[in-house]
């Protein structure tokens, strides 16, 4: 990666501002800015949540709708301006037993212009009743374990709130 591959991760569980706040960082970048699109339009109501979006963000964006290719989405795109992906949640459930996350990881290292990514925040509430909702809860944990790691910054939404989560000011590891 090189210094302008800089890899931003946004988290924070449902309706805490973290696409407002992805897009925040995004604007602190120059030069065109790409939406890469991971919902699909399944229902009335996901379509009426896509256009909100679109309404939020406002002009001056390109899409890129890609609902499961998304290393390939962000090689495609690498080198015309800085990228959003709304959200890895998704994509991780559209490819559900079958999302790359080490393509993923070797690709965002690979990036010569920004990524800043979306995510949900989940595992901090019940454990799931069946097995198929467990192993995805377990596979998200992990998912943002590992593109967190890759990150040059981390940021947490919590009720509109940002909280930066790396850098910190202090490495644990420094302490141990």
């Amino acid at each position: 990666m090189t210094a302008d591959g800089h890899i931003v991760l946004v988290t924070g569980g449902a309706r805490s501002g973290k696409s407002a706040l992805a897009e925040r960082l995004v604007l602190r970048h120059p030069g065109p800015r790409i939406y890469i699109a991971t919902a699909e339009p399944r229902d009335t109501e996901m379509r009426e949540r896509i256009s909100q979006h679109q309404r939020d963000r406002g002009q001056g964006w390109d899409t890129v709708e890609e609902p499961v290719d998304l290393a390939r989405a962000l090689r495609d795109t690498d080198g015309l301006g800085v990228r959003l992906v709304d959200c890895l949640t998704l994509w991780l459930s559209n490819c559900i037993g079958s999302a790359d996350i080490d393509a993923l990881t070797v690709t965002l290292r690979r990036q010569c212009c920004p990524v800043v990514l979306v995510t949900n925040e989940l595992g901090q509430g019940i454990v799931p009743d069946n097995a198929l909702a467990r192993r995805f809860r377990d596979d998200h944990g992990r998912m943002n374990q590992a593109v967190a790691a890759v990150a040059d910054e981390v940021w947490m939404a919590v009720s509109g709130q940002p909280l930066r989560l790396k850098p910190s000011r202090e490495a644990i590891d420094e302490r141990l």
